[in-house]
């Protein structure tokens, strides 16, 4: 019988990977040039300005806050009403102390006044 022969492997042009490398330069240099294309555009160079002076706008806001001292301001506000919330908490600790201490002294003389009347006794039946 005849044996299959092993014919040598045909050297290829191109192996899977150089193809794979060119393809990616091909599309690198696509990308590149469509990069290009987009920077030279007008709408590119308006949304550019629209941009530029957005971020101009936005920094002389914060410098014009910084200056107003308006932040001053607000931290002194701030302060101002954490002292009158807590002078307030302090009246109402010690309204509700006075409270508790009224009622307390109102239950205590009920529950005297109740020790103090005899209880009453029933009548006896006369038959």
């Amino acid at each position: 019988m005849d044996e299959p022969t092993k014919k040598p492997p045909v050297p290829e042009e191109e192996g899977l990977l150089n193809k794979a490398k060119n393809l990616l330069d091909k599309a690198d240099d696509l990308l590149d040039e469509s990069v290009e294309k987009v920077k030279k555009s007008q709408a590119f160079a308006k949304a550019t300005d629209a941009l530029n002076k957005a971020e101009e706008y936005v920094e002389n806001k914060i410098d014009d806050f910084e200056k107003s001292g308006m932040k001053e301001k607000l931290e002194s506000m701030a302060d101002k009403a954490e002292e009158k919330a807590g002078g307030a908490l302090k009246k109402l600790k010690d309204l509700g102390k006075n409270l508790a201490d009224k009622a307390e002294s109102k239950f205590n003389e009920i529950a005297d006044n109740l020790k103090g009347k005899p209880k009453e006794d029933k009548k006896p039946e006369n038959t």
